[in-house]
């Protein structure tokens, strides 16, 4: 196997050091083995708020709440005797706006109205969870009349580095493929680029499956790639059953990752897959692969350690595929690309489909589930509109629960639909859109020069079958129904060494742990435990202090995979609530390098995990 660290230069190739200099004002590039290649590039400041001397002089000690009548964007500002703080009204995580904290008696504290992640303005850092993220604080300045500025330092964008314009393209010349979900295979010249390859088999154990037809020849075309991006470790974006019909044809094919804190290919030994040409790659440096083609991997802003995404740019042409990120590159990107794309559906989350008790009816469900969609939508809607694109496709989000034991998953985890998106765009843009079926081709040239060239957009041929109607899932249930009996299933000791391991407790919650088999009764000789959080124990019965309780009922083949650490599992669980006491907000905490278990609560504590 050949594990290459690239830099800067011909992607793949061993290359000079980049080392950097940075100042308020200025970042310089400079590279110690080639004299003169020095280039300056500029910091930017933007005055993002400006208050008269009346309205600074009426600021309130503590939160304000602020506007930006003209833009429209909000911002919160935290004045002490001391100093002033301020940040813009975007919750980190993901993008949900701040209100006032009514539980918070001190009055530094806000609250997300989307996760109720809480927030202490006094020092931008999250209070719960505790030790997650830090806000991105703004300059507060006072001006020469005693008036009040809210500033950004931009720091320099890195695909500015070495700037190229846009040159001429032949027609046919940058031609991109849909070919399923995620995966794209993308003509650049003479080169063959493709995204995200899952066409085959599961992801997530034996959760999701494709919604759409591959092209029959998927095969030929990944042998036929000149590289491959894989933008991130989950099995839906790295398929290793894709994977391993590839490696049986072209096992040497280059493949380039980012380098993500958990690695994209961290189970690639276990798998048995065998590629021999993986090259991660530094975030925020230009991979060139010809004198006319060359990308860059940008990390994301809220799961640096695991999503990224990718600037493609061939003759000045860039085409940005933010994949799942759901903040890419900390919110800032490229403008007036050639081709934007993004996933769009919602429905990764387990939640609220599979819980039950308490609030949580069919019809609280519905509604919510209704309401986050909504939200999805017109935040992608917003992205587009901010960045301008030419052209924007929606992807990565054509999947369906196909296997008969989710009729229940499939019927209530509604999706969005890529079409009512696009008609959101066109409303509020003059962005032309794509919604992809599988084979269609996009010829970049025609569709810059003519959005309404007939050549365009190649659809696939008359009577090509869109929508998959069957599914071979045998051969993957074998393989999850053979793990059942693997030694570590056997000791019950192991349980505890994974919750001490995981090292998530001083929070006053208690769970109860319950193997069930497919229709969620008790399975036979299957663990039934309980774990107490406060101080990471295992009573046999439950304290008698108040406290959270939950019962989670899991389907037996979810713990076997979180526990073998093969695939991310699928999302069967019930939760029955003791609605004894109000836990709020998020707590996060990494378990493992495959899964998060987020202890989640509204006016009720509940426990889910969150993919």
């Amino acid at each position: 196997m050949t594990w290459r660290r690239c830099a800067r230069g011909t992607a793949g190739a061993d290359q000079p050091r980049v080392l950097a200099s940075r100042s308020r004002s200025c970042f310089v590039l400079f590279d110690p083995f080639l004299p003169g290649m020095e280039q300056s590039i500029e910091q930017t400041t933007e005055v993002l708020l400006c208050l008269s001397p009346g309205e600074a002089a009426d600021l309130k000690e503590g939160i304000n709440f602020l506007r930006n009548k003209k833009t429209g964007k909000d911002f919160i500002l935290y004045k002490s005797k001391n100093r002033m703080r301020a940040c813009k009204n975007v919750c980190k995580h993901q993008g949900g706006l701040f209100i006032k904290d009514i539980e918070d008696l001190d009055g530094r504290s806000v609250r997300c109205t989307k996760h109720n992640w809480r927030l202490d303005v006094s020092t931008m850092k999250n209070v719960n969870p505790p030790g997650s993220f830090c806000q991105d604080e703004l300059v507060v300045e006072m001006d020469e009349d005693n008036g009040l500025l809210l500033l950004e330092l931009n720091p320099p964008n890195p695909w500015d580095s070495e700037p190229r314009s846009p040159e001429h393209l032949a027609f046919g010349e940058v031609q991109i493929t849909y070919l399923t979900h995620a995966c794209m295979d993308l003509k650049l010249g003479d080169k063959r680029m493709v995204f995200d390859p899952w066409l085959t088999g599961p992801a997530f154990a034996r959760g999701w499956w494709l919604l759409h037809e591959p092209p029959s020849d998927w095969l030929e075309r990944l042998c036929q790639a000149d590289l491959i991006y894989i933008s991130h470790m989950h099995s839906d974006h790295l398929s290793y059953p894709t994977l391993k019909e590839l490696a049986g044809r072209r096992p040497d094919i280059p493949i380039y990752v980012g380098n993500t804190e958990r690695p994209v290919f961290w189970n690639l030994n276990q798998s048995g897959v065998q590629l021999t040409n993986i090259n991660i790659v530094p975030f925020g440096i230009w991979q060139q692969v010809d004198k006319n083609l060359r990308f860059m991997i940008l990390m994301d802003g809220v799961h640096p350690e695991m999503d990224t995404c990718i600037i493609v740019e061939y003759k000045g042409h860039k085409i940005l595929n933010t994949v799942d990120c759901t903040r890419p590159n900390g919110g800032r990107l490229p403008e007036k690309v050639a081709l934007m794309m993004s996933d769009f559906a919602g429905g990764a989350s387990g939640f609220p489909m599979t819980f039950s008790g308490g609030k949580f009816t069919e019809e609280w469900k519905a509604q919510f589930i209704k309401a986050e969609r909504k939200k999805l939508l017109n935040y992608k809607a917003r992205l587009v509109k901010d960045l301008q694109p030419r052209i924007y496709c929606p992807f990565a989000g054509y999947f369906v629960e196909s296997h008969p034991s989710d009729k229940y998953i499939k019927e209530t985890n509604i999706k969005n639909d890529p079409n009512e998106l696009n008609n959101l765009i066109k409303k509020n843009s003059d962005v032309v859109t794509w919604t992809p079926r599988p084979g269609a081709t996009l010829d970049l040239s025609r569709m810059l020069k003519d959005p309404t060239d007939s050549k365009g957009i190649i659809e696939p041929p008359e009577g090509t079958k869109i929508y998959k109607d069957s599914w071979d899932f045998e051969p993957y249930l074998n393989i999850l129904n053979a793990a059942v009996g693997d030694e570590i299933f056997l000791h019950s000791s192991w349980i505890k060494e994974y919750f001490t391991w995981a090292g998530f407790k001083d929070y006053n919650l208690v769970v109860r742990m319950i193997e069930t088999d497919e229709d969620f009764s008790p399975f036979p000789g299957g663990y039934d435990y309980l774990v107490d959080f406060l101080d990471l124990s295992f009573p046999k019965e439950r304290p008698s202090r108040e406290h959270p309780y939950e019962e989670v009922s899991s389907k037996l083949l979810l713990p076997v995979y979180l526990s073998s650490f093969l695939f991310k599992p699928t999302f069967y669980f019930r939760v029955v609530l003791d609605l004894r006491k109000s836990l709020r907000g998020w707590y996060r905490r990494s378990l493992t390098p495959s899964f998060t278990v987020l202890v989640v609560a509204t006016n009720e504590a509940v426990l889910k995990h969150n993919y």
